[in-house]
């Protein structure tokens, strides 16, 4: 009779550990099986390729004339030949790129920066001011750039904003606090879209020397850093069954008591 319980009770064990083991290592994302095809580094662009401007950029623009030598407000006035008030160096103007790839500025109104580098887009705008201003400058930055990484912890992650536009890929692991100890440095999924739109997924190893290769690849706006975790089958399955143990334990000294009334 005794062992008829026990029996019963090793089965509800079973029965309750594979019902459980569904949720370990549950936090793990972006999992590739064995078969899957990553994107050829060498397609990747060059470590040197200039970031390209895109919908929903936040562009912060500072306007001179005169190659730089007097700067301007010209959001105070945007027809020709009126003077135009001086501003703090230190104020900016910030414009978004709208989902219709167009963004409204002073005195040109909307017009398309999508797919320009930023000294591409500045080049462009000091043209298009020329006829309204001698010898126009402008500087542009892109103030909410960020890339979100992934450090090893499986579901931990940093949003972190470029301050430059050189920010590298080892640069941007170290300033999300570095690989964690269970992070697979050998497998490091950098996730990023191409000029389609279509997000491209790369491998790469930074456990071994020739990694260096790799590191210095410029991280661009939106790419996703995932570095693989060491998946955790033991302890995940100890506290998941834990506490069945647990009450199993105590269903049986329950049943013992009982039956011995």
């Amino acid at each position: 009779m005794m062992r008829d319980r026990r029996m019963k009770l090793g089965v509800l064990l079973v029965m309750a550990v594979v019902l459980q083991s569904c949720g370990i290592n549950s936090n793990l994302m972006l999992k590739t099986d064995k078969e899957y095809v990553f994107a050829e580094i060498d397609s990747m662009n060059s470590s040197k390729e200039e970031y390209r401007l895109d919908v929903n950029d936040i562009l912060q623009f500072r306007f001179f004339t005169n190659n730089g030598q007097r700067i301007l407000d010209i959001s105070a006035s945007s027809e020709p030949g009126q003077q135009n008030q001086l501003f703090n160096p230190n104020n900016s103007l910030n414009y978004v790129i709208q989902k219709d790839s167009m963004v409204n500025v002073p005195a040109l109104g909307e017009i398309s920066l999508v797919g320009m580098s930023i000294r591409e887009a500045e080049m462009y705008l000091e043209e298009s001011y020329s006829d309204l201003y001698v010898n126009p400058f402008v500087q542009i930055s892109v103030t909410n750039k960020r890339v979100i990484v992934f450090p090893g912890n499986g579901g931990d992650a940093s949003v972190l904003y470029l301050a430059n536009n050189n920010t590298t890929l080892l640069e941007a692991i170290a300033l999300a606090g570095g690989i964690t100890e269970r992070g697979r440095a050998s497998r490091i999924k950098l996730i990023r879209k191409d000029e389609k739109g279509k997000r491209q997924v790369y491998m790469i190893d930074l456990s071994v020397i020739e990694g260096l290769d790799y590191t210095d690849i410029l991280v661009q706006a939106n790419d996703y850093i995932y570095v693989e975790p060491v998946p955790e089958i033991g302890r995940e399955l100890l506290k998941e069954v834990t506490p069945i143990v647990s009450l199993i334990s105590s269903a049986a000294i329950v049943i013992s008591v009982i039956s011995k009334l």
